[in-house]
């Protein structure tokens, strides 16, 4: 499945390929510049290719990884892990394509709630979710209640 608007398609895809390992990359390097290492919760390339992870690439009209995301899906909540897009395409539709398509197949997976966790440092990521509907919420998971942890959430409804 693939959506577009504006010069940027996204699709599900394979995390391991070259330039989307070069984009998780980056996104833990900004990640490590503002927190300290043990609550930068990272996903490993082997827990993003289980078959429980839906794992979607933003592309480019010259076919360039700029952004990607998944989530990954659970018995009673999916949650979104790894969203992330490259500054120089920010602004162009890539972060909600990302979420509309992320969401959709997650309602198809049967998911009737996101969650998430993102940081107290990056004010435009909880922007961003809070526009697309997540609203704050205590942690869940095995997520600690850390000062540098923001929570969230966001009910889906049925596909």
């Amino acid at each position: 499945m693939s959506s577009t608007l504006a010069d940027v398609s996204v699709a599900l895809e394979s995390p391991d390929q070259p330039e989307v390992i070069a984009l998780i990359g980056e996104l833990d390097d900004y990640q490590g510049s503002l927190y300290p290492p043990e609550v930068c919760y990272r996903v490993d390339m082997a827990a993003l290719k289980q078959p429980q992870v839906l794992f979607a690439v933003a592309r480019n009209a010259q076919g360039e990884a700029v952004g990607c995301g998944a989530i990954v899906t659970g018995p009673t909540f999916g949650e979104v892990k790894r969203l992330y897009v490259q500054p120089r395409a920010r602004g162009t539709g890539a972060a909600q394509q990302l979420m509309a398509l992320l969401e959709a197949q997650a309602r198809r997976a049967g998911c009737s709630l996101l969650m998430l966790e993102t940081g107290t440092r990056q004010p435009e990521a909880q922007a961003f979710y809070a526009r697309q509907g997540y609203a704050r919420r205590g942690p869940f998971a095995d997520y600690p209640d850390d000062p540098y942890s923001v929570f969230m959430e966001k009910r889906l409804a049925a596909a």
